[in-house]
């Protein structure tokens, strides 16, 4: 039900006891986790050693702003940029989300990670913490991009995970910061936002994020505590059957559940089955909230863990992996041109 963060770049003594907690599924990592690749390694090592293997492991690798892992990885350009390609070659654009995805999950799978919060396919409309995250702000090509992004993951040996459901792209608030409230009707938002979710759900993603954003027009609850999102729309209306995960319960725009306690029960009530605790400060409270409460179905658990995957040094012998990093590589100069 919980997938929790840790401090440091090593495993401390006082959180053995999280990772063999009742309730917590997995680890979330950060940049604060990462000092190098064998560190990173030896760490996923001794977490996988006190809380077993079932445990999953996860991070945010999308690229550009947010990319936990650098020295030793592939430098990742944004999303954006990728978008930016569609505009003028449009198969170009669908074979470079793919490499990019798979070099993305291939580097990760090598190092012991399960999956990354991937893709994001948020309309690129002008949010503050979506931003170059985003794809494009067509609901078409964003779908495009978004079915093969899933598709190169998949390649790589990674489950994706869509997000911010129900689309975070068209608000501007940065919900890390502030609530955000997004004023229009279902109608628009099934014609546009929901669009690349559909096309993403169709292409076997096996996870969905959910967002901390208000839709007064559909619920007065933010959509990660909302079940007419998640039960209602999401699994019985779209029939998604993977993995719904909460955004950070951190982060402020969490705060309409009250305290850590009230966001994990709200979140788990609406529908999620995994909850993120970022933040060691916490995870203790966000463990006892847990407790006696009914686990999420297995099948949706097990399939966010990763394939068996290639070494590190099968992937610097993969002629296949130095083209795809050449291609990928070019597209920060298309980042550059967005930017100037």
């Amino acid at each position: 039900m919980l997938m929790i963060g840790l401090a440091g770049t090593a495993l401390a003594a006082s959180e053995h006891a999280w990772l063999t907690a009742p309730g917590v599924s997995g680890v979330v990592l950060f940049s604060r986790n990462f000092s190098s690749r064998d560190q990173l390694i030896a760490l996923i090592e001794d977490i996988r050693s006190v809380g077993g293997d079932d445990l999953l492991i996860a991070v945010d690798q999308e690229g550009g702003p947010v990319q936990r892992f650098r020295d030793g990885f592939t430098r990742l350009p944004p999303l954006s940029a990728i978008g930016a390609v569609y505009d003028h070659d449009a198969e170009e654009a669908i074979r470079l989300a793919e490499e990019h995805a798979w070099v993305m999950s291939s580097e990760l799978r090598a190092s012991g990670v399960d999956f990354s919060f991937a893709p994001v396919v948020d309309l690129a409309r002008g949010n503050a913490a979506i931003g170059l995250r985003a794809f494009h702000a067509d609901p078409a090509v964003a779908a495009e991009l978004g079915q093969a992004y899933v598709r190169g993951m998949h390649l790589g040996g990674m489950a994706a995970v869509l997000k911010h459901f129900p689309g975070h792209g068209s608000v501007a608030v940065d919900t890390h910061k502030a609530t955000a409230v997004d004023t229009r009707t279902l109608e628009v938002i099934r014609r546009d936002d929901l669009l690349p979710f559909v096309e993403g759900m169709a292409a076997h993603a096996e996870a969905v994020m959910v967002a901390h954003v208000i839709y007064p027009e559909v619920d007065a609850q933010p959509a990660g505590f909302s079940s007419r999102w998640i039960k209602q729309i999401l699994r019985s209306e779209l029939g998604f059957n993977g993995a719904v995960i909460s955004d950070d319960i951190s982060m402020a725009a969490a705060g309409a559940a009250g305290g850590v306690t009230g966001r994990v029960h709200a979140h788990l009530d609406a529908g999620c089955d995994l909850v993120l605790a970022c933040f060691p400060d916490v995870v203790d409270e966000a463990i006892a909230a847990v407790r006696g409460r009914p686990a999420a179905a297995p099948e949706r658990i097990a399939a966010l863990r990763g394939d068996v995957a290639s070494t590190w040094d099968g992937l610097n012998d993969n002629p296949q992996r130095e083209r795809f990093i050449a291609r990928i590589a070019a597209l920060h100069a298309v980042e550059g041109q967005a930017q100037a």
